[in-house]
């Protein structure tokens, strides 16, 4: 049985415990990058759009390995994507272009698109083998019938986003942090559910080969 959200979240705080301020710190270059690359003139949006998916790979695995492995936080591991350019980089391409698509009908197909491919960054660090649409489809099976609680989860920061913007975003610099652990207590949660009830890795590999 999977655990209750509030739990996701006490484990996240538990694994922040002492890593908040370089969390924060992380969390700033991240966006300060991120922000910094969109205002180049006449390429802005190109760079971002290079850099982004690479950078969303670091930062969720970061976080990921501080509550699995309690490996500490390095900035430098923001970059982590760039040593694997083709297969991040491409993977995370694919999932923006199949939101947009999606969410060209309407924006709640969109939405749902994306809550079914949030475990792919997860799944491009433990499966190295797996890449573009066979990371994807992995990450819709092992959230077919879970979107929802995820996006429970998240609902429950509502709150958290609203007073960061009261402090004009400097609240997020702790907010992300706290997000993507919990984020990735629930993934943790998930895999060892579904290890359990059926053989998921098998299916998987088996589209990867297709």
């Amino acid at each position: 049985m999977l655990k209750l959200n509030s739990n996701l979240k006490n484990e996240a705080i538990a694994a922040l415990e002492g890593n908040w301020v370089t969390a924060a710190v992380v969390t700033f270059v991240y966006m300060v990058i991120c922000g910094g690359a969109s205002l180049i003139p006449a390429i802005g949006s190109l760079v971002s759009l290079i850099i982004s998916p690479l950078l969303v790979f670091g930062l969720t695995i970061l976080f990921y390995e501080l509550l699995r492995d309690k490996r500490a936080l390095e900035v430098g591991r923001l970059f982590d994507g760039f040593q694997d350019f083709g297969r991040i980089f491409g993977t995370g391409i694919l999932m923006q272009i199949y939101v947009i698509l999606w969410s060209l009908l309407l924006i709640v197909p969109g939405i749902i698109k994306s809550y079914s491919y949030a475990l792919t960054y997860y799944i491009l660090k433990d499966e190295p083998e797996l890449k573009y649409n066979a990371a994807i489809e992995k990450s819709m099976q092992m959230m077919d019938g879970y979107k929802m609680k995820l996006f429970l989860l998240d609902l429950g920061f509502i709150g958290w986003g609203l007073l960061s913007c009261l402090t004009l975003g400097l609240g997020f610099l702790l907010l992300i942090p706290y997000m993507q652990t919990a984020h990735a207590a629930f993934y943790e949660d998930l895999k060892a559910e579904l290890r359990g009830g059926h053989n998921w890795t098998e299916s998987a590999s088996a589209a990867s080969a297709e």
